[in-house]
């Protein structure tokens, strides 16, 4: 028995979003599912196109105590969840003290269990008006969603000290909306895409500043226990692990190619940020790196997404992260397995590996798995089951899943005991 002791204080959880468990959201999304062009997309393909409208999805925006209550039996102490800007703001510079009252609870509900809360801003939805005025191709957007910001943030800040700016907004949502156009686009191509990556970053740097202040406020006027020193805004991205290769030109370009994708958005903020949030899930084999198949052979596959699982790859996106000295989240971890036959290694193999950066001297301060429910996976729909915890669609029913049960005993225990090495 090998037995994996992570540091005092180490935070376990699960992280979820708005717009994929919360149900009847109307943003840009919710528009685009049901649009005609969509609908008739999806025939084309032979695929039923209510299985890739949201709906009431998991029906949390009304079930949310009862989620927390599985997250907490299930020893947890963080949860990431994230915030429905069009709820917040559903017109244009008018915000809805109701909603914001939903969160508020929402907030409470987890501190009365035990629970960190951990708050994405903006997690892939739009609301319609900043849809329609080109969402962050418009080159008033980052002043829109600083706005937006600093009325969550004021409302929130007694309770709140860990804030996520933007989640995967350039690794993942400037590639789907501008590159590939496979998700809810204002205009095909690489300037657009640029564009919005620019945008983004100014966003995020305006939102970073404000946050600070309205602790700092707030800390000369009032008894909060939180100040812009011990409160943390942070970025999340998802970095894929890129195998080494013997050629030197290859190299070159895995060099390139990191640089602009998983390090873009930290270089681009340095220092308006303090921490790191790390989405990981897969290797990636791009045919232009050339041959690696000999260096890293091939692995097993989550099936229901088609990606290659590689943990020790976590290790390595870790290294390379810590070059950047700020502390680190795993604030996404998970895997499509709807039968729950691979997820209990899945979690225990990565755990493995982040055990090992942290010995080597990386800063990683939590490790929230992705998802806490079974939830509506974007362009593919309800398909994908990543969810500790099992949702029946028809019912709304919950149901543990056994693995669930596993990463609730090294929640526990703050520690991973296996049989042997992975």
């Amino acid at each position: 028995m090998s037995i994996y002791k992570f540091p005092d204080g180490f935070k376990w959880g699960s992280a979820t979003s708005a717009h994929q468990i919360e149900g009847n959201n109307h943003n840009d999304w919710s528009e685009w599912e049901s649009s005609p062009e969509r609908i008739a997309q999806l025939k084309k393909e032979g695929k039923t196109p209510s299985d890739f409208i949201s709906g009431r999805a998991c029906d949390s925006y009304n079930r949310y105590e009862e989620d927390f209550d599985i997250a907490k039996k299930l020893n947890q102490n963080i949860h990431r969840f994230s915030i429905e800007w069009s709820r917040i703001e559903p017109e244009e510079g008018k915000f809805d003290f109701e909603a914001i009252k939903h969160y508020q609870r929402l907030v409470k509900v987890l501190r009365d269990r035990g629970m960190e809360p951990m708050v994405t801003l903006w997690h892939f939805t739009n609301p319609i008006w900043f849809a329609e005025k080109g969402g962050f191709l418009n080159k008033k957007s980052p002043e829109y969603f600083t706005r937006y910001a600093k009325y969550v943030v004021d409302n929130l800040k007694d309770e709140v000290g860990l804030w996520i700016t933007f989640n995967e907004a350039l690794t993942v949502y400037a590639g789907y909306t501008n590159l590939t156009a496979i998700w809810p686009s204002r205009g095909r191509g690489i300037l657009n895409f640029l564009r919005m990556r620019r945008n983004i970053s100014k966003a995020h740097v305006l939102a970073y500043r404000e946050v600070k202040k309205i602790y700092d406020v707030s800390s000369n006027s009032s008894q909060s226990f939180l100040t812009s020193h011990n409160v943390m805004v942070g970025i999340t991205e998802n970095n894929v692990y890129v195998p080494d290769t013997k050629n030197f030109w290859t190299i070159l370009v895995r060099r390139m190619y990191k640089r602009f994708r998983n390090f873009y958005f930290f270089k681009e903020n340095t220092p308006h940020y303090d921490f790191i949030g790390l989405n990981y899930y897969h290797i990636s084999r791009k045919p232009f790196f050339g041959e690696n198949k000999k260096l890293v052979s091939k692995q097993e596959f989550m099936k229901e997404m088609n990606w290659e699982i590689y943990p020790e790859g976590i290790y390595h996106v870790l290294k390379d992260l810590s070059k950047f000295k700020k502390p680190i989240f795993i604030t996404e971890n998970g895997i499509a397995d709807g039968a729950d036959l691979q997820r209990e290694k899945f979690i225990k193999d990565h755990l493995r590996w982040i055990w090992q950066a942290i010995q080597d001297g990386v800063d990683v301060r939590g490790y929230l798995y992705w998802s806490l429910l079974d939830n509506f996976e974007w362009h593919l729909g309800f398909k994908p089951r990543f969810g500790l915890v099992e949702i029946d669609y028809a019912t709304l029913e919950r149901k543990i899943r056994p693995s669930a049960y596993e990463y609730a005993k090294i929640c526990r225990e703050n520690e991973l005991k296996v049989e042997s090495l992975y």
